[in-house]
């Protein structure tokens, strides 16, 4: 089951609709953590069998911020903690995986990182996530994973402001 929500983004071209790819040696576009503000906030959504949560801190010491859960059947089945940097005149999203009980799945000194892509009033799309914001109460998050026969699939999240 871990797999299945194993969240290893892809870096090539695919043909998912709210998610996009950098191309190889591609410079990312400017933006500050001001693009990214509309994220800020505590948000809570039911999918994949069970009650997903995000938390997004304010902008502060060049990072935002961010947790993650998934429970399913009153069980956690994986925790990320990451943050988007400011990186040169771009960003820049990192993160890590943990299990329930904390174990971490990437090596000590890994991360898996996001460069942007692409930054709308209400849209920032990282190499293979998205988020949207719907409404002052609504954010969407999209995310290209890699199943276990190798196929890819974008899988969509949907928080409601807590």
């Amino acid at each position: 089951m871990k797999l299945l929500f194993y969240f290893v983004l892809v870096t090539s071209f695919c043909s998912a609709q709210n998610t996009l790819s950098l191309a190889e040696n591609a410079v990312p576009p400017k933006a500050s953590l001001a693009d990214a503000s509309f994220m800020t906030g505590h948000w809570k959504g039911q999918d994949f069998g069970g009650t997903t949560e995000e938390i997004w801190t304010a902008g502060e010491g060049n990072s935002m911020l961010f947790t993650f859960r998934l429970v399913i059947d009153g069980k956690v089945n994986f925790y990320e903690i990451g943050h988007i940097i400011e990186d040169g005149d771009s960003l820049l999203l990192q993160l890590k995986h943990f299990g329930g009980d904390l174990k971490g799945w990437e090596e000590k000194e890994e991360t898996e990182d996001f460069k942007l892509v692409k930054k709308e009033a209400n849209k920032i799309y990282f190499d293979g996530l998205t988020y949207e914001k719907v409404n002052e109460n609504e954010l969407n998050a999209y995310v290209l994973v890699k199943n276990k026969d190798g196929t890819q699939e974008e899988m969509k999240f949907n928080f409601k402001r807590q």
